[in-house]
């Protein structure tokens, strides 16, 4: 049913935007935001797992090529949670979750260097677009000044390029085995990166302290239900229809952070917020007809 799988790539864009308010939370509540990633990771993990035993047919974990690039998908969906954590801790969930959402401007400029993609005058308009967008929202010419820290900037940057890093990997490591099975390396090399530069004795403290509900439900929410979701509901669903509800996710953070976490954005911002996200759209939208960076979907 395509409006079933419609409905799916949504609950998993508002399940990745109430991660970032959950995750904001719990930084409030002084967790290391590396400690953080490692749980929403490692209980996706678990969800993962259990997909792949469900469904074992196809896997592909013979074969090498398709460890190698889900490997690095790892790698780049654990700079995407530890860079947006890192993000959010230095600015805002509002901030971080639209300078995330400038992932599809990094998938282009890698293709163009790859020369994959061929660019044009449109494209490039669109990516000075979305960098003026970048200027706004971050107001990075008045960090001194109660504006988004140099740090908060680059890592909500470095989030979206590190997600472009994860689709690429995932694109490549599709032709040798099921989305489960990338999936499953991808989480195992995340859990095992961030463990490394997380704080030890939080990440033994998450088990027993009160907050352990809401680790839970950033890891179900965040990783292991949303990608199940977003992968199966790809199946029917029009690249171009995913593009869009895509957006979902920054706006859901966004209210999150303001509702919630009782941020703001002065209106500078929010004429930032806008460009990009109309600019970034409609970039993804134009690309989505060749399908050049969706995700490949479940059989």
């Amino acid at each position: 049913m395509p409006g079933l799988n419609t409905i799916f790539v949504i609950l998993a864009a508002l399940c990745w935007g109430l991660s970032g308010g959950i995750g904001g939370v719990l930084m409030a509540d002084g967790w290391d935001p590396f400690v953080v990633s490692f749980y929403r990771g490692g209980i996706g993990l678990l969800f993962v797992v259990g997909w792949l035993v469900l469904r074992p047919r196809g896997s592909g974990l013979a074969n090498r090529r398709l460890w190698f690039w889900s490997a690095i998908a790892g790698l780049g969906v654990a700079g995407n949670f530890s860079f947006y954590f890192v993000s959010i801790s230095e600015g805002s969930v509002a901030v971080a979750a639209t300078l995330m959402y400038c992932a599809p401007v990094f998938v282009y400029l890698i293709s163009f260097f790859l020369k994959i993609e061929r660019p044009t005058l449109v494209k490039w308009i669109a990516i000075i677009m979305v960098m003026i967008g970048v200027v706004l929202l971050t107001r990075i010419y008045q960090t001194g000044t109660g504006g988004v820290t140099v740090i908060g900037a680059g890592a909500g940057l470095l989030s979206g390029l590190s997600y472009a890093v994860f689709i690429f990997g995932f694109k490549y490591a599709a032709p040798h085995g099921s989305p489960q099975a990338i999936l499953v390396i991808a989480f195992t090399v995340l859990a095992a990166v961030l463990i490394l530069p997380g704080d030890n004795e939080q990440v033994l403290a998450v088990l027993s302290t009160p907050s352990w509900p809401l680790f839970v439900t950033l890891g179900v929410l965040g990783a292991g239900l949303s990608f199940i979701l977003y992968i199966i509901g790809l199946n029917h669903t029009a690249p171009a229809v995913a593009s869009i509800v895509a957006m979902v996710e920054p706006v859901t953070a966004s209210l999150f952070g303001v509702v919630v976490l009782d941020e703001s954005l002065v209106g500078v911002q929010v004429v930032g917020m806008g460009l990009i996200l109309f600019t970034v759209t409609a970039l993804s939208v134009h690309g989505a007809q060749r399908k050049s960076y969706d995700l490949p979907v479940a059989e």
